[in-house]
Parts: structure tokens; sequence; C-alpha cells
């Protein structure tokens, strides 16, 4: 069964939904991580992955399951729905991630610039809880949610180069 997220609503697949013998269009939730364009590559994977975990552990039912090649090494399940990595400004990453989170059946997972400018966890958390939604600067923001919904959401942001 799916996780909840922070509204309680649960958010995810069922083991019934994960095929992956359909295209990624296919799949009833979409996900995608954005990025702020203009971070250094290095800081701007770093957030891609740190979302990303945020929301595999969150999000039931996203990985697909293992592989096996020729030699028997099993390599782990990936996502079979898919995700895109998109690029937008500070400003609209905001935006993206304040209308993703009106929504009680999307999930979303940021992480603010503090998580990039802090080495320890709880500092991290202390600035945070010093500062107003409003006020946050995110590095980048995971989103999962109804295909059609996130497709808005998002709009045709580019995919970051």
């Amino acid at each position: 069964m799916a996780d909840e997220n922070t509204t309680g609503t649960r958010i995810g697949f069922t083991p019934e939904e994960a095929d992956p013998t359909v295209s990624t269009r296919a799949a009833r939730l979409k996900w995608v991580v954005v990025v702020d364009r203009d971070l250094p590559s290095g800081r701007a994977v770093n957030a891609a992955v740190c979302v990303a975990a945020a929301t595999q552990s969150a999000v039931t039912g996203l990985l697909g399951e293992d592989a096996t090649d020729a030699e028997g090494t099993v390599h782990p399940g990936l996502p079979w729905a898919g995700c895109s990595v998109l690029a937008a400004d500070a400003d609209t990453l905001r935006a993206i991630r304040a209308k993703a989170a009106s929504y009680a059946d999307t999930f979303v997972a940021d992480m603010p610039v503090a998580a990039q400018e802090t080495l320890v966890y709880a500092d991290y958390q202390a600035t945070v809880g010093k500062t107003a939604t409003d006020d946050l600067v995110y590095c980048a923001v995971s989103i999962v949610g109804p295909r059609n919904r996130v497709s808005k959401i998002v709009g045709k942001l580019p995919l970051l180069q």
C-alpha cells in the first residue's frame, strides 16, 4: 500500500499497478524532479539525488523489480514508471513547490539551500526551523502525483542539461 504524505493522503502505486511491460506514460502517477538550473553541476546532482532518495522512501511502488544479467549478476530495481529531471529558475522552483504542495494527493520532497550550506543535519534543521516557508530557497523539488496535474504544474520545463 502507498505511504502517506504530510497531509495524511496515501500516495504511491499498488503492486498490481507496477507493470513493467507498458510505457511509462501509462502510469497513473508521474514523478518529476525539478532542479535549480543555476546550481553548479555537482550541487545540482546532489540536490536531485537527495530529493529522489526522500521520494523513494516515502512513495511506495516507484521501483521495479531487480534485473539479472546474463551472468547472474543482480542489478537493483530502477523506477519502472520513469522520472524526468527538469530545470527551472529559483522563483519558478519555489512556485512549483507551493503549487504541488497545495494538493493532498501529491507528494513533495524538497531540498532547501540550507541543506547544502550546513555540514551537520541538526544545523540544517535549526536553520529551516527559523525560516518561514515563503522565505526558503530550494535547490530541488521532487513531485509525485496524478499524471495530468503534475504535467500542468511543471508545464514545459526543459530537461536539466
